[in-house]
């Protein structure tokens, strides 16, 4: 072999030698499989789940996947009950992620001011979200109670009529944000708490210096830098509120919840486990799956952005 070449080649060894003592290639064995059964068992069903919703499979023999098309879709479209659960959803959504984000801020400024006992309080204020939906649907349940409920006695107490509030479709939706909201505005008030803390004292005091009122100081030196806590908050306050099925279901103790409380989860479920419309289903599954997404992606898009993912 030509001296030139030898030397090629051992250039060559020397940079596969180098590829495979790498970082990159001696950390595969530690992220591969979690990758792969991720990809398989998450996304694979993604997948599976959008060829199911082009077909017209009903829960009985195997589906027959010769012929795809949209017709799931523009039944969902057609269907008032499914336009009615994607409006309910769509208020849970933004009035159950609004309040709490308000909720929330204002219980942390208020334990932001070194009062007595605020570990006691932020623990007070943080242990509903600890909770799971089932046990809080209990709660209220018991607390919503037409007869003895806490709620209605407290109404009575001011000469005012109980009302029906997981009867009543007027209201009942408002009564499952009241109740989203108790159990979540703790995790918002530790998101901000934990904001306001990481902001430099000097800043505080600069503004006072200048004359500037709390409120002036809040709104104009404190808000502007919690945007990166109310982004955090609302993505994971969002994704919570379209995971509302547990509660609702334990609520009302059935797919088929009161008129008003219909979201697009117990909707999906309904249709595919109970009236064994399985590729309706997952239509609505997709659908559903598009709404987070659509919560999702512009926080991973900023995040990418700036470089943090």
């Amino acid at each position: 072999m030509k001296p030139g070449g030898r030397i090629v080649s051992d250039d060559s060894k020397s940079w596969i030698r180098s590829q495979f003592n790498s970082e990159f290639v001696r950390s595969i064995p530690f992220w591969l499989p979690t990758v792969l059964l991720i990809g398989l068992f998450i996304y694979g069903s993604i997948g599976w789940n959008f060829i199911v919703s082009l077909t017209d499979y009903s829960g009985f023999g195997t589906a027959d996947y010769s012929t795809l098309d949209f017709e799931q879709y523009i039944q969902a479209i057609n269907d008032p009950g499914l336009i009615d659960a994607t409006r309910n959803t769509l208020v849970l959504l933004i009035a159950f992620t609004i309040l709490c984000l308000v909720i929330g801020l204002g219980l942390a400024i208020l334990l932001d001011q070194e009062i007595r006992f605020q570990e006691s309080l932020r623990m007070l204020y943080l242990y509903p979200f600890s909770l799971s939906f089932i046990v809080t649907a209990q709660v209220w349940l018991w607390l919503y109670n037409y007869s003895d409920g806490l709620v209605n006695q407290g109404i009575r107490a001011f000469g005012l009529p109980g009302l029906h509030w997981i009867g009543d479709p007027r209201i009942v939706l408002a009564a499952i944000i009241i109740a989203l909201i108790w159990q979540f505005s703790g995790y918002a008030m530790v998101v901000y708490l934990a904001g306001l803390r990481s902001i430099p004292t000097e800043h505080f005091e600069a503004a006072k210096v200048d004359g500037a009122s709390p409120i002036r100081i809040y709104r104009k030196v404190v808000l502007p830098q919690l945007r990166a806590s109310t982004v955090s908050a609302v993505v994971v306050l969002m994704v919570f509120a379209l995971k509302a099925f547990d509660f609702i279901y334990a609520l009302f103790g059935s797919y088929q919840p009161q008129k008003g409380a219909d979201i697009l989860a117990t909707k999906m479920v309904r249709e595919a486990f109970r009236s064994q419309e399985w590729a309706y289903g997952a239509a609505i599954a997709i659908i559903l799956f598009l709404l987070a997404m659509a919560v999702i992606s512009p926080y991973l898009y900023s995040q990418f952005s700036r470089g943090q993912l």
